[in-house]
């Protein structure tokens, strides 16, 4: 039988009758001749409660224990889906992580797949299961104890499942009918897309775009997994929600695809720094040391012998990132003043089409000027364009990005 993976969210399971709706999904492509592979999340706002529990009891917590606690959730579900299921005379059994046995990484709260053996879940199917419901965000480590993938891993899940089992297809029910061109709530116009290239969502996702986790995208993408994102809320079709898929699978698309955008962003600037071979790597090694993600990174001359270098990272990670480069500052690293902006965003522009057609960017810097809007940081990718602009314009330069780029429009 050909096998389909279902992912679904934490709002698609959110209450028993939320269950039920994704059961009855789950039917419908029974009846179809699939053996189904079901991926559950923790109902909502559960896995924040756990965590919650956790950090009031130990905020130095064991990361062991805390796998084992806020791994809950998702069995709870999965046992849940399972009985639902058997209510509707659907053969379906549930599976923890270390029952499959999902074999992963040892790296506690950000555990790393390596490995999903096919033998008991295949074994079951040519026994008469239907249905295998499986608790997402969850593996077991080479020690044999639970691990967790972070935050989002759900998604990585499914798609990891889906390549092991050499699946049809991967469908991610969410709380969105699809990928949109941007984010709906910001711009009206925003277009439902029926396809997007892996590349192209990649960098949506990494760009702010809360669709899907960026792991998956990267997992799907390696190992060619079709994903269709599509709303667990809305009727279903075959036509249904947007598939994310190979290049090759669309056959025109427009210039630019989507426009994306991070609100909570900062940027600090190390002004006047020694300029001489390694200082990048004394900088940025710091600051990885610390915890730290960068993301946008910019060097200027300032003087001889000086230069000034400028990067963004998330608000919340500012002090962080302060306290490391104050650390270093006259031991490994001497500059002058570090400069913190902490009210920045990041606009971003993403398309495959960027790779065979200029003037892309000058149409951006463009619409950007003629609304006032200044630029401080700027990076490129062959399919992205981003800039760094002040947090209080975000909203007006996406969607005057949006209507210059007629996005409302399909290709």
């Amino acid at each position: 039988m050909p096998v389909l993976v279902m992912k679904f969210g934490g709002t698609s399971v959110a209450n028993l009758d939320r269950i039920r709706r994704a059961a009855k999904r789950v039917g419908v492509e029974v009846a179809k001749g699939y053996d189904v592979i079901v991926i559950v999340s923790a109902m909502s706002g559960k896995t924040n409660e756990l965590v919650g529990w956790v950090d009031e009891i130990s905020p130095l917590y064991d990361a062991r224990e805390y796998d084992a606690v806020v791994s809950s959730g998702e069995n709870v579900t999965a046992g849940l889906m399972a009985l639902t299921l058997q209510e509707m005379d659907i053969p379906a059994r549930s599976w923890q992580g270390w029952q499959v046995p999902l074999i992963t990484t040892s790296a506690h709260s950000a555990a790393r797949i390596e490995e999903i053996p096919t033998d008991n879940i295949n074994q079951k199917f040519a026994e008469g299961m239907k249905v295998a419901v499986v608790a997402g965000f969850q593996g077991i480590s080479p020690e044999g104890r639970i691990t967790t993938l972070g935050r989002g891993g759900s998604d990585t899940t499914a798609v990891a499942f889906a390549a092991a089992f050499g699946a049809e297809r991967c469908d991610i029910y969410t709380d969105v009918d699809g990928v949109y061109t941007t984010d709906p709530r910001i711009c009206s116009k925003a277009r439902k897309l029926d396809k997007i290239s892996f590349e192209e969502m990649l960098e949506l996702a990494s760009l702010g775009a809360k669709v899907l986790q960026t792991r998956s995208v990267e997992l799907a993408m390696r190992y060619k997994v079709k994903l269709r994102v599509l709303s667990s809320f809305e009727e279903q079709s075959d036509a249904a929600g947007t598939l994310v898929c190979d290049e090759e699978e669309i056959m025109e698309s427009n210039v630019v695809s989507g426009v994306a955008y991070s609100r909570d962003e900062a940027q600090m600037t190390l002004l006047s720094v020694a300029d001489r071979p390694g200082i990048a790597a004394t900088i940025f090694g710091a600051l990885s040391d610390a915890g730290v993600v960068v993301d946008m990174i910019v060097q200027d001359i300032s003087e001889e012998g000086r230069t000034n270098m400028t990067f963004s990272l998330p608000v919340d990670q500012v002090k962080r990132a302060e306290k490391a480069m104050n650390e270093i500052k006259g031991v490994a690293l001497n500059f002058d003043v570090l400069q913190i902006e902490p009210d920045v965003a990041k606009v971003s522009v993403v398309g495959i089409g960027m790779r065979s057609q200029s003037g892309v960017a000058a149409k951006m810097f463009k619409v950007l000027s003629d609304e006032g809007i200044n630029i401080k940081v700027i990076t490129t990718s062959e399919i992205k364009i981003s800039v760094l602009i002040e947090r209080k314009y975000m909203e007006l330069a996406v969607q005057a990005l949006h209507d210059a780029f007629e996005l409302d429009k399909a290709a």
